[in-house]
């Protein structure tokens, strides 16, 4: 007969998947909002690490991260897309993209930075994207606009590739 040790063994041998959510949001010209990271290189969408491990679902990861670094604090709209991301000195990635909605002139005047992780933000209008964010975040963002665009189901991705 099977113990609760033999469940707790069986459970720390299971694969490892983190688990990171964010948000698009845009303005009335239809640029993204996104955020330039002080820990690494390059740009980013608002949200994080979902955190998993004290009960945080994808969907409040994703507000959380929100509020934390642009002080903008909303529910997130429906899902976008979904993205397996293989890692690399790392485990897989599943990355949720949520839409942020639209934000007003106030809204923008409203942002307040989390300076311990950010240096600025900007908007991006979608065709200069590609040379914002590369790799799999820049094709899921992407894959999100045409998404809202075409008013179709969230997308499921692998490395920022539609499967489905």
């Amino acid at each position: 007969m099977a113990t609760i040790q033999d469940f707790a063994t069986y459970i720390a041998g299971l694969p490892r998947v983190l688990a990171g959510a964010a948000a698009l949001f845009r303005d009335e010209e239809g640029r993204v909002l996104l955020v330039e990271p002080n820990y690494r290189e390059g740009w980013a969408l608002p949200g994080g690490t979902v955190e998993s491990d004290e009960g945080e679902s994808p969907r409040q990861g994703a507000r959380r991260e929100t509020a934390e670094e642009i002080g903008l604090d909303r529910e997130p709209g429906r899902l976008l897309a979904v993205d397996w991301v293989q890692g690399q000195d790392r485990p897989p990635l599943v990355a949720y993209l949520y839409d942020g909605g639209l934000l007003t002139e106030a809204d923008l005047k409203a942002i307040r930075l989390q300076e311990e992780e950010l240096l600025s933000w900007r908007l991006v209008s979608p065709e200069d994207l590609p040379a914002h964010l590369s790799g799999s975040l820049g094709r899921r963002v992407l894959v999100a606009l045409q998404v809202l665009a075409d008013g179709t189901g969230t997308a499921e991705l692998e490395n920022g590739h539609r499967v489905a």
